[in-house]
């Protein structure tokens, strides 16, 4: 089932009013079994797969809370392997098995292609992390285990955030569904705010900008232009912080309807003054997770502090920026089993790496230029990151951003001329939503509330119009793929 289709809809509608009538235990219940409907309709026979993450996960966490010693790191690693061990199967399996092929014929062997026929499970990369922090939370003190499997299969199956997220902390969501809040109207018209401004963005923007991008990467990069690679990158860009920042505000106003709040998983990522203040504002919630769970990790090293009597943890410079590149390598793999995107992950390493070497410079820019400086270095450099996550191989990627540093090819285009048009018109409108957000319709909500609440009805019945000419069914989401 996804977001924009009928059946959604219709599940919210039924789900909706009931959540609110049953009492608690019920509704724990109409939670889990809406959640394994909303699944089933993509597989059902992978529900199991699913519920034995659930299960397993659920069962460790009680046994390292009971555990003592070097038990609750043995305990600890069986999660770690059996969900990595998923996903490695289902989504690297295939990658690592033709990339060792492939090195072997490099070397002379003759290994001929292995041929493995793996679907890969809707949603398991999100639903796997978020067992994961579920479990080390535990081991690390912070969450006792919960005992009632009902309320923790609904943290993780919870339909809004199953399949693509926001990554989700057991602390962020289990006492909203334990102690339901007071129905309040204005939750309920956030949230339908939320999906309909969500379904505009997917089904007007992000569906409409598709096309343009598809016909543009099937360009050969021979026939492109430096402009041209300019105009992908950006277009592409667009397309998917609509097409993602889309599945995130129907997921937060799904479960707004019933009073849970989720975190913003969006704050305006493309206004960023530095590739990390990039991934501040860019799919917060899993960048918070690599970051609490992977590159803190990583990036720590134990010594031995006598003056302690035992272990401390220090961050050193080197074992900051090894951490930083192992860290991307792995963000980029999660994105994808592919080269291209491995790449993409170290090309924001590297773009960090070298923020924090120059960012002494930039602080001595005076400070009302400033954030101008940061947005206007920061956006092209992101921009480009999104050549080898779109392109079709590291090639074509690495051809594409030659492109760019090549001063003689800015001189000729070879798209459709409406592209460069609606980039244009893309990149003012976004800047201009932005100006008005924060300056202009937050302060006639304070200064002039029946104005803004007209001005709200007007805004809402257009693109409630719009949606309905546009709504196409069958089109997934991007991060569908992830």
């Amino acid at each position: 089932m996804i977001f924009n289709s009928l059946s959604y809809i219709l599940l919210l509608i039924i789900v909706v009013p009931m959540y609110w009538i049953l009492p608690y235990r019920s509704r724990l219940f109409l939670i889990f079994f809406s959640s394994l409907l909303f699944y089933g309709f993509w597989r059902i026979d992978f529900i199991p797969l699913l519920m034995s993450s659930v299960l397993v996960d659920y069962l460790v966490a009680i046994k390292i809370h009971s555990s003592v010693g070097k038990t609750r790191k043995k305990y600890l690693f069986v999660s770690l392997i059996f969900n990595l061990g998923l996903l490695i199967y289902f989504k690297y399996l295939i990658f690592f098995s033709e990339t060792a092929v492939g090195f072997a014929n490099l070397l002379g062997f003759g290994f001929d292609p292995i041929m493995l026929n793996i679907i890969l499970p809707i949603g398991i990369s999100f639903y796997t992390f978020q067992t994961i922090s579920y479990t080390i939370d535990v081991y690390r003190g912070y969450i006792a285990p919960e005992k009632d499997i009902i309320l923790y299969s609904c943290y993780v199956t919870f339909f809004p955030q199953l399949v693509a997220g926001p990554v989700l902390r057991f602390k962020e969501v289990a006492h909203q569904f334990l102690h339901r809040e007071t129905l309040k109207w204005e939750n309920v018209a956030t949230g339908l705010k939320r999906i309909i401004f969500g379904l505009f963005l997917k089904v007007v923007l992000a569906d409409n900008i598709a096309p343009l991008v598809d016909a543009g990467f099937e360009i050969p990069v021979e026939n492109m232009s430096a402009i041209d690679v300019w105009t992908l990158a950006f277009l592409f860009g667009f397309q998917i912080y609509f097409d993602f920042s889309a599945y995130s505000h129907i997921a937060i106003g799904s479960a707004k309807l019933i009073g849970v709040h989720f975190p913003e998983n969006f704050n305006f990522p493309y206004f960023s003054t530095s590739p990390k203040d990039f991934w501040r504002r860019w799919h917060i919630s899993l960048s918070s997770w690599i970051r609490d769970y992977l590159y803190l990790p990583l990036a720590k090293k134990h010594v031995h502090d006598k003056s302690i009597g035992g272990l401390s943890h220090v961050t050193t410079d080197g074992g900051k920026n090894k951490a930083l590149f192992l860290t991307w390598a792995i963000m980029g793999l999660w994105h994808g089993a592919s080269l291209t995107f491995i790449i993409w992950g170290l090309y924001h390493a590297l773009v960090i790496l070298i923020y924090r070497i120059i960012s002494p410079i930039i602080f001595k820019i005076n400070e009302n230029l400033r954030p101008l400086v940061g947005i206007s270095l920061t956006l092209p450099i992101i921009m480009l990151s999104w050549v080898p996550f779109r392109a079709d191989s590291v090639g074509m990627a690495v051809e594409m951003w030659l492109k760019v540093l090549n001063p003689f090819l800015y001189n000729s285009i070879g798209m459709r001329e409406n592209a460069y048009l609606i980039t244009a018109l893309i990149l003012i409108g976004v800047f201009l939503a932005s100006i008005m957000h924060k300056r202009i319709i937050c302060q006639l909500k304070n200064d002039h509330p029946k104005m803004y609440f007209l001005g709200e009805i007007t805004l809402f019945a257009i693109l409630i119009s719009l949606v309905v000419v546009f709504l196409q069914p069958g089109s997934q989401f991007i991060y569908f793929q992830f």
